[in-house]
């Protein structure tokens, strides 16, 4: 399969799955509370779609950039790659459930909805994890050492395979607080933590 095939692919699968986050967004207005009331009553939906939004969103960024650096697909890849799309497309469910448990739920349902969330962005950190160790293996030299960036680059994300089950535990403590930090790791992983600069490439 040719790298403009499998990011064309893997495009349309994340379109899809972040696109599917808004179908969560809605509001009655043959209700009688009013609009205000309704979207202050809502913003569970509103704060999970946020989150949700910017987690897929850094990943397609990341995901892009990666795929950057590969020079030849193999078999492996596209199972790493299926599975990460996997987890993604997942994300929509894990997203309205857990708001939906986060406005009227009983604590042990929304335990569940939390644990249900966590899992899905910790399996998605995995998936991403395997995804540019092997994209990147094809960088590394005769001596099968890749350069210092990426090295660094693999520990971060295998760190954050660790973080990210963590922040799920704390989600049980407050869901609200679990949300915040996932979109913390967000922005973090947003600005150039991926060790595939232009320049590692030549």
């Amino acid at each position: 399969m040719s790298k403009t095939r499998l990011e064309a692919f893997s495009d349309g699968v994340m379109a899809v799955a972040i696109t599917l986050l808004v179908l969560n967004l809605h509001v009655t207005p043959s209700a009688h509370a009013s609009l205000a009331l309704q979207l202050a009553a809502r913003w569970p939906s509103f704060a999970a779609f946020g989150v949700s939004f910017l987690v897929v969103g850094v990943i397609w960024i990341n995901h892009h950039t990666v795929l950057g650096t590969v020079r030849q697909v193999d078999r492996l890849l596209l199972f790493y790659n299926l599975l990460l799309l996997a987890f993604v497309v997942s994300v929509p469910f894990a997203t309205s459930t857990l708001a939906g448990y986060l406005a009227n739920g009983k604590a042990t349902d929304l335990h569940l909805a939390v644990l249900l969330y966590g899992g899905t962005m910790t399996a998605m950190a995995i998936s991403y994890t395997l995804l540019f160790a092997r994209a990147t293996s094809s960088l590394a030299s005769a001596s099968q050492r890749w350069p210092p960036s990426r090295r660094a680059a693999v520990a971060r994300f295998g760190v954050g395979v660790v973080v990210y089950p963590a922040v799920a535990l704390l989600g049980l403590l407050s869901a609200p607080l679990m949300l915040l930090v996932y979109a913390g790791l967000s922005l973090y992983y947003m600005f150039n933590q991926t060790g595939t600069q232009e320049t590692d490439l030549d």
